[in-house]
């Protein structure tokens, strides 16, 4: 018996995913590998989504309205606001048209206004959406080890739990709409925080003639440990920037973050500091780098 049928009883529920990205193609792949169907693929590029289909025995459809006719759920995971308006709300064809019944698993790190507004549509038109923000990364992904952030009815996030827990090993739920994104915002703020730190202290480490394999392993040891030491230090040291998470997504969620503090009224002059830095990344071509690579601007001698 199938993974998903040991917990769902014979309910074969049809997962579609939308944005076929590093982590949507591999969430898709590790829903496959759990026993979930998935009916369809779609991808702006359709070289991308033609192949991942291929692979997975899916369909790639043309239209967004064919990809919700598909499936009992779809996955959307794409980049920004712009990206999750469009898929939703383009006149003519989007997710929404024959969406009555469906139910919509939104895990794109996206501002908390615009989960409110799927949200809003969704129900107009009889279907639900879940917000479902990732901390984790491309690994995690692929393994289904996936941290998440819910937030929305929680009768709805209950009903996808059995898809949610293929690809999470951990799940929070935060509660109404629009707080998983929040949260998930000063997530990425207060991690955007630390790399651009970390960037600066081994780079100035550099400058001093130091050891950066010595510092790094002080720092683990002291008030200057952190996630971001385990995960990046050694890149940065190393230069190896092969992005999991982008610099230029680095500058969209600290973006989001510092709108929030904006609208609440607090200062925080250290997300505008990583988040400027993220941009110079932007500015001068290393938007695609890990966000690791903010060590490129820190470092003496690398030329950027």
């Amino acid at each position: 018996m199938r993974a998903f049928e040991l917990i769902l009883g014979m309910n074969s529920s049809k997962a579609a995913i939308v944005g076929l990205g590093r982590m949507g193609a591999n969430m898709a792949r590790r829903l496959a590998d759990t026993g979930f169907e998935i009916t369809s693929v779609y991808d702006i590029r359709r070289d991308v989504a033609g192949a991942l289909a291929e692979e997975l025995q899916a369909a790639a459809p043309a239209t967004l309205a064919e990809v919700t006719a598909s499936a009992d759920y779809v996955l959307t995971v794409v980049t920004d606001d712009a990206a999750m308006r469009r898929i939703f709300t383009t006149p003519g064809d989007n997710l929404l048209i024959g969406a009555a019944g469906r139910t919509f698993l939104n895990f794109a790190t996206v501002s908390p206004a615009v989960h409110l507004e799927i949200e809003k549509a969704a129900g107009a038109a009889g279907a639900s959406a879940v917000e479902a923000c990732m901390a984790s990364s491309i690994t995690q992904a692929r393994e289904g080890s996936l941290y998440l952030i819910l937030a929305g009815d929680p009768a709805v996030v209950e009903r996808a739990e059995p898809l949610l827990a293929a690809l999470s090993s951990a799940r929070r739920y935060v509660g109404g709409t629009g707080r998983a994104a929040q949260v998930k915002a000063l997530v990425n703020m207060v991690m955007n925080i630390n790399t651009a730190g970390l960037a600066e202290g081994l780079g100035l480490g550099d400058a001093l003639g130091l050891d950066l394999t010595m510092l790094r392993e002080v720092f683990a040891q002291t008030g200057a440990n952190s996630r971001v030491l385990e995960t990046d230090g050694a890149d940065m040291q190393a230069r190896d920037h092969a992005c999991y998470f982008s610099a230029a997504h680095a500058a969209k969620d600290s973006g989001i973050a510092v709108a929030l503090a904006k609208e609440a009224g607090v200062n925080v002059p250290l997300a505008g500091a990583a988040l400027a830095q993220y941009r110079r990344m932007i500015e001068k071509g290393l938007g695609e780098l890990d966000k690791s690579g903010v060590a490129e601007l820190t470092f003496k001698g690398r030329g950027v």
